[in-house]
């Protein structure tokens, strides 16, 4: 039972039963090989070739039984980060060649071994979705308030983030971007971040971040090296860039911590869209590859609260909607956004890499 290629399968995201796991896993192959990352490619793929066996112990039988929607909920990546977390914590050393990239013929004899080994360990990992903080989709945010800004909003910017993870966009004011020729942010930054751009520059302008504040379910605290682990062990292995990303985000963390609430993404959206809105500033609302895993109710509620709150926006008080997300039906992350008074339609800025590797602007 192989995967011989990079191929999509046609499959509802909320599907579920056997079918539905098998496919999330396929689906997870032929997109970590269309996106550059052989090695996660080939531990998906292994997993997928345990389901039709009795290897894995609870952790496989948890995984071939799985009562919710598997593509949904990201079910591969769950065991897949977790495998990541043995290797990167030196607790599996035969995972070695795998994540070395030698590309064992026998992959899924050794990661069958290793999730047998330890099982108490990675049974928790199937528990949540993966938190995918990256930096590197910061560098849309940027693009877009470019745009934003050029449309006559004001550029300074009262940032809301729902589902920030670690917080790492909230930080970007401290990033320093080049886009399309465009810079933008604090030269003498660490955290420099340099997309391949595709397509006409996005607009010269600039921008201030006057206020940024997130919201998670389960917030990760990057002060906490167990927890910084955690997220480093769901940064695919091949982009080694996003380690480094990874560790200048650390590095601004414990210098000054992100200011991220424990709440659902509604709740907090609900109350920080009833705080006043000082004059002169566009209040954003912000979020990447997190829509999905937000439950379907809970999403109307925040459109909802959206467009209720873009009817209160004026000129000197606008209101905006950045969103980066896959669309399930090209598997292509797209940089969208909404603004109110004037903007209200969806409008398509880019396509872009998951990772921040690169951006197709369209804007």
């Amino acid at each position: 039972m192989a995967i011989d290629k990079a191929q999509y399968r046609v499959t509802e995201p909320g599907a579920i039963g056997p079918e539905a796991v098998a496919r999330a896993f396929e689906n997870q192959v032929a997109y970590c090989r269309d996106s550059g990352a052989p090695i996660t490619a080939l531990v998906c793929e292994a997993l997928y070739q345990l389901l039709d066996t009795e290897r894995g112990g609870a952790v496989m039988r948890r995984v071939r039984r799985w009562a919710g929607p598997a593509l949904a909920d990201a079910l591969p990546l769950r065991i897949a980060g977790g495998l990541h977390a043995l290797h990167l914590g030196g607790e599996e050393p035969a995972l070695a060649p795998i994540y070395e990239g030698l590309g064992p013929t026998h992959a899924a004899e050794l990661i069958a071994d290793a999730i047998e080994r330890h099982e108490p360990y990675l049974m928790p990992w199937l528990d949540g979705p993966p938190q995918t903080n990256e930096a590197g989709r910061s560098a849309n945010f940027a693009a877009a308030f470019l745009w934003l800004v050029d449309r006559g909003l004001p550029a300074d910017l009262d940032l809301l983030e729902i589902g920030s993870s670690a917080g790492i966009n909230l930080m970007m004011r401290r990033y320093r971007y080049e886009l399309g020729g465009v810079a933008v942010g604090p030269k003498t930054s660490r955290m420099k971040l340099v997309p391949e751009w595709r397509g006409e520059a996005p607009p010269a302008r600039s921008f201030d971040i006057v206020g940024a504040r997130g919201c998670d379910v389960a917030p990760v605290d990057l002060t906490d090296p167990a927890q910084a682990l955690r997220l480093r062990a769901y940064i695919w292995p091949e982009f080694t860039e996003r380690f480094a990303r990874m560790d200048a985000a650390v590095e601004a963390a414990n210098t000054f911590p992100p200011e991220i609430a424990r709440m659902n993404a509604a709740d907090f959206l609900e109350d920080r869209l009833g705080e006043p809105q000082p004059e002169g500033t566009t209040r954003v609302l912000m979020h990447s590859v997190v829509w999905q895993y937000i439950p379907a109710e809970e999403r109307e509620r925040i459109v909802a609260l959206m467009e209720a709150a873009g009817k209160r926006a004026g000129e000197t008080t606008p209101l905006a909607w950045v969103s980066l997300e896959a669309n399930r039906d090209t598997h292509r992350h797209e940089l969208t956004v909404r603004y109110w008074p004037g903007g209200d339609s969806w409008q398509q800025l880019a396509t872009a890499h998951p990772h921040g590797a690169w951006i197709e602007w369209a804007g």
